[in-house]
């Protein structure tokens, strides 16, 4: 059976990944509105409406104005939405089938419309949601969190400053922290899909490549309600993630790694696959996820979720 899609916003990062992805399949027809209607939203509605997914990959307030374009009473047209604007709305799932031990999965199956998480947000949920809902972390844990990340995950203008400019200015040859104000667009749902009682400090960084990321989670032993060693923290995410076919927890001894003693941005880069690690000691725990950017942390992670709602295999076209 052939499922009718539509990608509003095609022509973005995450737009052009997600059809790139979906071109190829066989049971997905791509609804592609004529480049002189783009703009025109009564061509839109109609489009949005002929489909059963949209795929929303647009600023934030745009997205809100596609949405409210579905006719009343069409409960066939389902969304996913690859902004940021319904990540923390009631009315909204959230697409990640793998938290819960895998009870938001059924969730996003029954859903009409699906908040896809944000890249940076992905790796931190994914590292501290189970631990706190299984209170190993308490939820008032002061938490922190940074990120790097390749500089594709800034859109198509900050690709065009790397990309297009030669030669690079030397300060954007090194790694460059960002938002030092604060107040990343990530953090609401950082905050909401862990249950923690207030934003993490967070720190994201860019680099000099194009995709890749790696966001890190620092947790201190003596701030937890009880003792708790590194390799009780990687046994209980090895438990939690048992059977997900794209969230590995990797071994515990860093020296086993294909790079000992470093960890690399780009590993998972083409894939759909997040590696989770857990490096420490009795004092000083680091956690760690690994994924690409505009993989596992986007299209690909969209993609998952528009195959659990088709009621299609959930690793179709996603290479683990």
């Amino acid at each position: 059976m052939s499922h009718t899609v539509f990608i509003d916003g095609r022509h973005g990062t995450t737009g052009l990944k997600i059809d790139a992805r979906l071109s190829v399949r066989s049971d997905v027809e791509i609804l592609t509105i004529p480049e002189s209607e783009r703009k025109n939203q009564a061509v839109k509605a109609e489009y949005i409406n002929r489909a059963d997914i949209v795929f929303l990959c647009l600023p934030d307030a745009a997205a809100r104005e596609s949405v409210a374009l579905l006719q009343a009473g069409n409960s066939r047209t389902r969304f996913l939405d690859a902004s940021t604007a319904h990540r923390t709305h009631p009315d909204w799932v959230y697409g990640m089938p793998e938290l819960d031990s895998g009870g938001q999965r059924e969730r996003i199956r029954k859903a009409q419309k699906v908040a896809v998480p944000g890249c940076h947000a992905s790796g931190f949920i994914l590292l501290f949601h189970p631990l706190i809902a299984a209170g190993l972390v308490p939820r008032d844990y002061p938490a922190t969190a940074y990120s790097i990340t390749g500089y594709s995950g800034g859109g198509k203008e900050m690709i065009a400053s790397y990309e297009e400019v030669s030669p690079l200015p030397e300060a954007m040859q090194s790694p460059r922290f960002y938002a030092l104000g604060l107040a990343h667009k990530h953090l609401p749902e950082m905050q909401a899909q862990t249950g923690l009682t207030a934003r993490p400090l967070f720190t994201p960084i860019v680099g000099n490549f194009a995709q890749g990321m790696v966001v890190a989670v620092p947790l201190l032993p003596r701030l937890l309600e009880r003792a708790i060693a590194p390799v009780e923290i990687h046994d209980f995410l090895s438990r939690y993630y048992a059977g997900e076919r794209f969230v590995r927890v990797m071994p515990f001894d860093p020296a086993v790694a294909p790079d000992p003693g470093f960890l690399s941005a780009t590993a998972c880069n083409e894939s759909n696959r997040a590696e989770l690690f857990v490096f420490g000691h009795t004092e000083q725990i680091l956690l760690a996820a690994r994924f690409d950017n505009l993989g596992k942390g986007a299209s690909g992670a969209a993609i998952q979720c528009m195959n659990l709602m088709l009621g299609a295999d959930e690793g179709e076209g996603l290479p683990a």
